[in-house]
Formats: C-alpha cells, sequence, structure tokens
C-alpha cells in the first residue's frame, strides 16, 4: 500500500505544535520520524494492553492520524544512526502500527541510565496511561530503585502524598485481587473498601461477592463496614464462659466467614449427624429488616 494512503499526522497536532526536522533533539517540538526506528522501552510500566481497545485507537488513527506525539529518546542500534526507544505512549505507537502508519510524531527527551526509567515511570504516570495496579507498581519502584520518598513521589507526578499512599497500598491485595483490579473487573473505589476488611479469607469472600453479584462501589463500602462494626463489637464483647472446646473444621469455618459476609453480621454453624443449625445474629430491628431483605432477595 502506497504511503498516500497512511496519513502520518493528524492535522489537529501539526496545526497545535510546531514541527522540527527530524534528529534534531532540539526538545523544542515535535519530530516526524520513521516507526520502524522506534524501538520498544524495555522498562515498560504498562503490563496490560486490551486488544479491543486497541484495535478501535488503530481504526481511529487510520481515520485521524496520531494526535499526539509518544515520548522517545535518542539511542545508538543497528537500525541506522537516527535510532529511538521509547519512553512513554506504547499504547499509541502499538495501535500506529496495526493502522498501517509509517511515520510517527515523537518528542524527544534526553536520558541515560537509571534517568531513563524514572523518566519513563513518571511520563507514563503523568499521563495517567496505567491502571491501578501499574500505577502501584510505578510509586514502589521508584520508591525502591531510586530512594524517593512518597512526598517526593506525590511531587513528581502532581498527586497528593495520601493517594500515592493509597495506591500503593493495593500491592498488599491478594494476586486474585490486583489482577481482578488490573483487567477492570473490579474498580479502585472497590478495592479500598477490600482494604479496610482486615481478615484475608472474609476480604476474599467480599471480593468474590462483589464480582460475581456485579455490586457497586457503595455495596463494597456496606459490606467493609458491616465487617468493621461486627470485628469491634467481638473485640469488646468482654470474656466469655468457658464451655468445653469442640473441634472447629476448616470447612465449617469458611462457611461461616462466607455467610458473614454475605449477611454482614455475626453466623454460628454448627453440624451434626442429624443435620445441624446456623444461628444468625442481629442486635436491632433494622438490622433485622436488613437481614430478611438479604435472605428473601
Amino acid at each position: 500500500m502506497s504511503s498516500s494512503h497512511r496519513p502520518a499526522l493528524g492535522r489537529g497536532l501539526s496545526a497545535l505544535i510546531p514541527q522540527t526536522s527530524a534528529g534534531s533533539g532540539s526538545g523544542g517540538g515535535v519530530d516526524v520520524v520513521d516507526i520502524d526506528l522506534i524501538t520498544p522501552n524495555p522498562e515498560q510500566p504498562r503490563l496490560h494492553f486490551d486488544a479491543a481497545a486497541l484495535k478501535e485507537l488503530a481504526e481511529s488513527i487510520r481515520e485521524h492520524g496520531v494526535l499526539q506525539p509518544v515520548i522517545v529518546t535518542q539511542r545508538p542500534s543497528d537500525l541506522g544512526p537516527m535510532a529511538y526507544q521509547l519512553i512513554a505512549g506504547e499504547r499509541r505507537l502499538q495501535a500506529a502500527r496495526i493502522a498501517g502508519i509509517e511515520k510517527m510524531p515523537v518528542v524527544i527527551r534526553e536520558a541515560a541510565g537509571n534517568e531513563f526509567l524514572e523518566l519513563a515511570l513518571v511520563e507514563n504516570l503523568q499521563r495517567e496511561d496505567l491502571n491501578p495496579i501499574e500505577e502501584a507498581t510505578a510509586f514502589k519502584r521508584l520508591s525502591d530503585e531510586f530512594s524517593m520518598t512518597q512526598e517526593q513521589i506525590a511531587k513528581r507526578v502532581g498527586r497528593s502524598r495520601t493517594a500515592v499512599a493509597n495506591v500503593v497500598r493495593l500491592l498488599s491485595l491478594a494476586t486474585d485481587i490486583r489482577a481482578s483490579i488490573a483487567s477492570g473487573q473490579i474498580s479502585a473505589g472497590h478495592a479500598r473498601a477490600l482494604l479496610a476488611i482486615e481478615n484475608e479469607t472474609e476480604r476474599l469472600d467480599a471480593w468474590r461477592k462483589i464480582v460475581s453479584e456485579g455490586m457497586s462501589v457503595r455495596d463494597a463500602e456496606d459490606i467493609a463496614r458491616a465487617l468493621r462494626i461486627l470485628s469491634t463489637q467481638e473485640h469488646t464483647s468482654g470474656p466469655r464462659v468457658a464451655t468445653m472446646p469442640q473441634p472447629r473444621d476448616a470447612h465449617v469455618r469458611d462457611l461461616e466467614s462466607k455467610l458473614r459476609v454475605a449477611l454482614g453480621t455475626r453466623v454460628a454453624l454448627t453440624k451434626s449427624k442429624q443435620g445441624g443449625r446456623i444461628v444468625i445474629r442481629f442486635h436491632s430491628d433494622e438490622e433485622l429488616e436488613g437481614l430478611i431483605a438479604r435472605l428473601t432477595s
């Protein structure tokens, strides 16, 4: 296919940003370079690329051209004297290649060694190109590999220190929950509600319920709040009358935990050869009405 059918730039970009000659490296404008001279970023912070979204972006690029330049740095390469390594814009670069674009708008930055990694992380974070888990991983790398404090990271990416701290906390969640966030199955708001649940088993049960029932963030917060109140009640209820200890089956404890998450109150399950019983606790008429609503819905 001839290059005349492959738009290199959208008219909006060329009209808004002054162009410079390719390879000038001045950093004062946008260069237009052969897309085959751009190599991927080996430190790419973004790990998840949605295939359908890439296809949609490629269709848009075929129609309108590339409207936003990618960030690159010049690097020695076998591809030629003017080769470039991507810093930020992996999604746009992939979509442009799918669309068959031959020329790519770039902004050239000077970077070397560890500075390249730091710049790649910060550029992606500032442009909000990452999902919450990728953001958390990027923040952690800035902290671990560059000894940056959360305050310093916050200033570099234009966030508050509290926002940075909350994002990093997502890495303490179980692997399945992190994957659920990264894929967009649940939001960062759901994740923050789950972080409020201290018991790991109850947290996983709550996550499964949120996913299976398509719960809103408000619903997730309600579950976390109910479990937190219940946990406080257990810690302040005082000593119990001693009884003959009975062995507790792990399966029974797991079922109790699931019921506790589903109903938001204390549940006791006992089994015997003849069957068993489930005792559901409530502390007010309002709680009773809520339980009836859950059980009959």
